[in-house]
């Protein structure tokens, strides 16, 4: 009888490609894949470190799968695995703890586990290498539904972010082999997927160790070009990019690009460069305007999401303000607001002008209340406007949902004929809820 195995992923688009290629992984070892919500021989949770509350969460996610099954072999792996591999290991009910590059390996750990006699004693085993020896790469797809899929391009951050414990979790920057990124973009196309995200802790970093050195023979830039024209992929869209490394030949390829879509997730973390040069990030404001400037030149339609970092040490009234205001004059589209976190063994955490909780949350919900005054305007904007949606797969409440190519996210009562298929449609009005109804386009045919 088939061994059951399910998995719980925490944090970003990257842990979820990873997850997914661990998880055929087990598939092809003659493990049968379930939802972690029901009874398995086996649960493992991919875990992030990148908040705090990620952290928290662990033991819940713990305690939900002894629930499901107290006997269940239970494995961690991850950023949180690699950072914290003690504290995961001490989680009543925690079996096994892999590293940043031990989760690649998890079937031959738990083989070897398994084959033991079963009168040896379980005791929770630690794998986790020092993180200057993650220094090759994996690559991974994650196919989610049937609507997209993520791509892992890179790995790994050369940046010192003073915030940031990625390059402890993650080691050094890394990319996939170009051939092997096209291969894997030809894979999923020919599964009938329609969108293909990209994504990696710094893909605007593509090439760099492409060869296991420093080797750079190819740019994101080489990258995109090559993938737009891979055979069948309808949408190609970017994850988040640095703005140093989002280059104006970049956005122009975009602009004209088949397959690439209008849409650009671009991190800020302030808009005070005084805050910026704390935060050690590698641009000032002026260069994040530029980038604006250009994609608005040359994508009117453009949505631009923008990641905000508040309540970092030192940000006075006066510097949160001054990045309000710089982000309310920003033809931007949406915010992703995170308070500042304290995370062990950042150069930020031994900062003075520590910022109260309370303080925190307020600027949170200010820059917040920001953001959706912010996608009301851009989404009023395209009222009126004939767009492409994809349609996604699930019923909720009555309404299936799909996204425009500019990430305009649309609604329409529930049809499952609908389901991963692009229509042509014309953005009528804005419903209660904040998302847009639309009307579909006569006489065009959709891909099914």
């Amino acid at each position: 009888m088939k061994k059951k195995v399910a998995f719980y992923t925490l944090g970003c688009k990257l842990n979820f490609s990873e997850t997914s290629t661990i998880a055929r992984g087990f598939t092809e070892e003659g493990f049968e894949r379930v939802d972690f919500s029901e009874a398995a021989d086996m649960y493992v949770i991919n875990t992030c470190s990148v908040t705090e509350n990620a952290d928290k969460r662990f033991k819940t996610i713990v305690k939900k799968a002894q629930k499901a099954n107290p006997d269940a072999f239970v494995a961690a792996i991850g950023c949180y695995a690699q950072l914290k591999p003690e504290e995961l290991a001490a989680v009543h009910g925690v079996d096994l703890v892999l590293g940043a590059t031990e989760k690649f390996k998890i079937t031959d750990y738990i083989h070897d586990i398994l084959n033991r006699p079963s009168t040896a004693l379980r005791m929770t085993e630690i794998h986790s290498c020092e993180i200057e020896e993650a220094d090759f790469y994996v690559g991974s797809y994650a196919i989610g539904d049937r609507t997209r899929a993520f791509l892992k391009v890179q790995d790994g951050c050369d940046y010192k972010c003073t915030y940031c414990t990625i390059p402890l979790a993650r080691g050094i920057s890394r990319s996939d082999t170009l051939d092997n990124v096209l291969k894997n973009a030809a894979e999923i196309s020919a599964q009938g997927i329609k969108e293909i995200v990209l994504t990696g802790v710094n893909i605007g970093d593509y090439g760099k160790g492409e060869f296991g050195n420093k080797k750079h023979e190819h740019t994101f830039l080489d990258l995109v070009k090559a993938l737009d024209e891979v055979e069948g992929i309808h949408r190609l869209r970017i994850s988040s990019i640095e703005p140093n490394l989002l280059k104006n030949e970049t956005i122009d390829f975009v602009a004209q690009s088949n397959a690439f879509v209008p849409h650009f997730h671009i991190p800020l973390q302030s808009g005070s460069d005084q805050m910026l040069k704390r935060m050690r990030r590698r641009y000032m404001s002026e260069l994040y305007v530029d980038r604006v400037r250009r994609i608005r030149e040359t994508m009117p339609h453009a949505c631009i999401g923008v990641d905000v970092i508040v309540g970092f040490p030192g940000e006075t009234d006066e510097l949160f303000l001054e990045t309000y205001h710089f982000l309310n004059e920003l033809d931007i589209s949406y915010l992703h607001v995170f308070s500042y976190s304290e995370r062990e063994n950042t150069t930020a955490a031994d900062m003075s002008g520590v910022v109260p909780q309370k303080v925190r949350k307020k600027r949170s919900k200010m820059l917040r209340g920001l953001s959706a005054k912010k996608r009301r305007a851009f989404y009023e904007g395209q009222l009126g406007t004939e767009r492409s949606v994809l349609f996604e797969g699930e019923n909720k409440a009555g309404y299936i949902h799909g996204f425009t190519e500019n990430y305009v996210k649309v609604k329409v009562p529930w049809d499952p004929a609908l389901v991963n298929t692009l229509h042509s449609v014309k953005l009528t009005e804005i419903a209660d809820d904040g998302l847009v109804r639309f009307a579909f386009v006569a006489n065009t045919i959709p891909v099914l």
